[in-house]
């Protein structure tokens, strides 16, 4: 008897980053709906008071919100963690040597992806859950940065062995799925953390350089989202996909919502602290293309995932893959960016009023993509990390996992193809 994360990807970094990214849905709850006059963001001060003069629905909701957030930050420091310990020994083997050799190296990107997320969790938690942080608020902005900035270079270490090894001595293998933007959005989510003090600091040398890096890091990931998706679209129109990669195609859906949040944050910290002007009809437009954008490689994604037959495989049949974890972050993301469409964008331009019956249509579609994100977690948590009897085949050479349109349907996959699959 053995756990099917026994057969350790770096993909399962994906996993502890569903988590953060659900404790970050939870947060939407008082972002927007707890008044926190004079800040961008609710603190434990602005939470205790809406609970002493709320009704029983905004009690209600502040109980789930931080149940919520309390619950899965902790799975995921928990499970990165888990991937930390299992990565380090993960270095040690021959699938690693492999996996370093092979397009899927760009998924070693998953791991500072998940160390940025986590940053973020920890800073959501620190603000809802310690009293009186905000009076030393402006001296954890750079311990915040600092940290960021740490893993960007790690970031960039990993990548410019990828790049260096793809671009220097070329590979002919195909990479026709979108996990070559891994790195993309690693740099992405990055970017967003150091947005943040742009839209809490009252300090102008520190809103000017939050400015100032998360726009570099957010031009880099969006240049190279275009290069990478464009190079992984024409190897899928002449291969195909494989089945264990279909995931990888609503990868775009994560990247939009975290330059969405940059791109806001950025904005406030120009409106407060420099007096560069963006009005509220400006905000819904880009919002609004910011989600048309996401819905179009949702019905995509999801058009390859039915075709492929990958729910009834991956989800709720016996098979498992580490890129199922990449299910969720697309959810996460719909979930994240639908509040701030509907608030900075439906409720700020006077479209609809707060509370209205359209104020919670559009949240109850926000509500409902939080749902299934808990749901896909719960369901591959107890697919991944249950012990049972696994059965062991003969493993398909990387080669004809690259190429082929489907993978080999008689056995679960192991690490080596598990990160090829999602290459391409």
């Amino acid at each position: 008897m053995e756990r099917p994360a026994d057969k350790y990807s770096p993909t399962y970094f994906l996993a502890s980053l569903g988590m953060g990214g659900i404790a970050v849905t939870f947060f939407m709850y008082p972002l927007f709906w707890v008044p926190h006059p004079g800040r961008t963001v609710p603190i434990f001060e602005d939470i205790v008071a809406a609970w002493v003069k709320g009704d029983a629905s905004l009690q209600a909701a502040i109980v789930i919100s931080m149940a919520g957030i309390l619950s899965f930050a902790v799975l995921n420091l928990y499970t990165l963690a888990w991937n930390l310990r299992s990565y380090a020994a993960f270095k040690k083997s021959d699938a690693y040597a492999k996996l370093r050799q092979s397009h899927a190296e760009s998924t070693l990107l998953a791991m500072p992806l998940t160390l940025a997320m986590s940053v973020n969790v920890v800073f959501i938690v620190g603000i809802v859950f310690i009293p009186r942080i905000w009076t030393v608020i402006e001296y954890l902005f750079p311990i915040a940065m600092t940290a960021f900035a740490l893993i960007t270079v790690h970031a960039f270490y990993l990548l410019s062995h990828f790049l260096g090894r793809v671009l220097t001595k070329g590979d002919e293998a195909p990479h026709n799925t979108f996990a070559q933007v891994t790195p993309a959005f690693a740099i992405a989510m990055i970017a967003v953390g150091f947005a943040a003090p742009a839209a809490m600091s009252s300090n102008p040398s520190t809103v000017g350089a939050s400015i100032v890096f998360s726009t570099a890091l957010g031009t880099f990931a969006i240049v190279y989202a275009v290069f990478a998706a464009i190079s992984a679209l024409s190897s899928m129109l002449k291969h195909g996909t494989s089945k264990e990669s279909a995931p990888t195609l609503m990868i775009i859906i994560p990247i939009c919502t975290v330059l969405g949040i940059m791109f806001m944050r950025q904005d406030h910290g120009l409106h407060y602290t420099y007096d560069a002007h963006t009005n509220a009809g400006e905000t819904l437009v880009f919002l609004a293309r910011m989600l048309s954008i996401q819905l179009a490689f949702l019905f995509l994604g999801g058009v390859v995932i039915f075709a492929h037959g990958y729910l009834d495989d991956f989800v709720f049949g016996s098979k498992t893959s580490a890129g199922s974890y990449a299910l969720v972050c697309p959810f996460v993301a719909l979930s994240v960016m639908l509040h701030f469409f509907v608030n900075k964008g439906l409720v700020a331009a006077g479209v609809i009023a707060k509370y209205d019956p359209a104020y919670w249509f559009v949240t109850s579609i926000a509500l409902l993509s939080q749902a299934i994100a808990i749901a896909l977690v719960i369901r591959l948590n107890m697919q991944h990390f249950t012990p049972r009897q696994v059965q062991t085949a003969a493993t398909k050479p990387a080669e004809d996992i690259e190429a082929a349109p489907e993978l080999d349907e008689s056995r679960d996959g192991d690490a080596t193809d598990i990160a090829q699959g999602l290459s391409g």
